[in-house]
């Protein structure tokens, strides 16, 4: 999604890849370390029954001596949606299921959308009782569980859908995603039933979110990670209950719509490839678990 060379295209779980972890060194991390371990890349959160007129001795204390530096900053750039609907399609001789993967770009965690997007995530796939999940799980019992997720970024993020599926109904499961991505907001409109829902989702479970000091410290350290207001919670049930189905289908024709997810799917290809490349969705490219081409 987002090219070679852009500071997310990295694998998501933070592991790197086989490459770039064999070749580094004891210097790499000291170099490391000594690069962005610096006070003024750095933010201490402190939450419970204290002062800073008692905090800051022992601040003083344990990093007085930490001296400043500094570190290069990431361009992280916008970039576009690919054109086009490509597949990836990536060999698991023998696996008893199939996931398939469809990810689009979104935007910022502090865009002004950010809130009507967790409410477009809530039904079309974040919840249980969202339209992914009630259609293969529910409807079509082809899967334990389908979801879809924003993945947390302070640029560009992914919105991901995730859909484990047995094997024999992995191109039929494709065809359903694809159907459900290009109806989110157009042919079949966000309802005020699953706006009340997705609303309730946001909101009731909030008060409990904020009970122990460790929830306040996370709430605080995701406003300050993202660039969110200060009253960010303070104001985000009026923000939630505020939207209406208008809104979110607008935002589904700007974000979902305009584009399919680049699809990536994991399987026996034996048996899976062939009715895949059938369904003509579009540009079907093998690659192996690193990402690159095989073909």
């Amino acid at each position: 999604l987002y090219g070679p060379g852009h500071p997310y295209s990295l694998p998501l779980t933070g592991t790197g890849t086989e490459e770039a972890v064999s070749r580094m060194t004891r210097a790499d991390l000291v170099g490391y370390h000594a690069t962005w371990f610096r006070p003024n890349n750095a933010t201490l959160l402190v939450v419970g029954d204290t002062t800073l007129a008692e905090l800051k001795p022992a601040l003083e204390r344990a990093f007085g001596a930490w001296k400043p530096g500094e570190p290069p900053r990431h361009d992280v750039a916008q970039v576009d949606q690919p054109a086009g609907t490509t597949i990836y399609l990536i060999d698991r001789p023998g696996a008893l299921q199939s996931d398939i993967v469809g990810a689009q770009l979104a935007p910022p965690r502090n865009s002004p959308d950010a809130v009507a997007l967790n409410l477009l995530n809530d039904v079309f796939g974040g919840t249980f009782s969202s339209r992914l999940n009630m259609d293969l799980r529910e409807d079509k019992h082809w899967s334990y569980g389908v979801g879809t997720s924003l993945v947390a970024a302070r640029g560009q993020r992914i919105l991901v859908s995730d859909s484990p599926v047995q094997t024999d109904k992995t191109a039929d499961a494709l065809r359903a995603l694809a159907r459900e991505y290009a109806a989110l907001g157009s042919s079949r409109p966000v309802t005020p039933r699953e706006l009340q829902d997705a609303q309730a989702n946001e909101t009731l479970g909030l008060p409990g979110s904020f009970e122990t000091v460790g929830q306040l410290s996370n709430a605080y350290a995701t406003i300050l990670q993202y660039g969110l207001s200060e009253d960010y919670y303070n104001t985000y049930t009026a923000k939630v209950l505020a939207l209406t189905p208008a809104e979110l289908n607008a935002l589904a024709a700007r974000v979902v719509l305009p584009r399919q997810p680049v699809w990536i799917v994991v399987g026996d290809m034996s048996r899976i490839e062939a009715p895949i490349r059938a369904l003509n969705l579009g540009t079907v490219r093998r690659i192996d678990v690193e990402g690159k081409p095989l073909e």
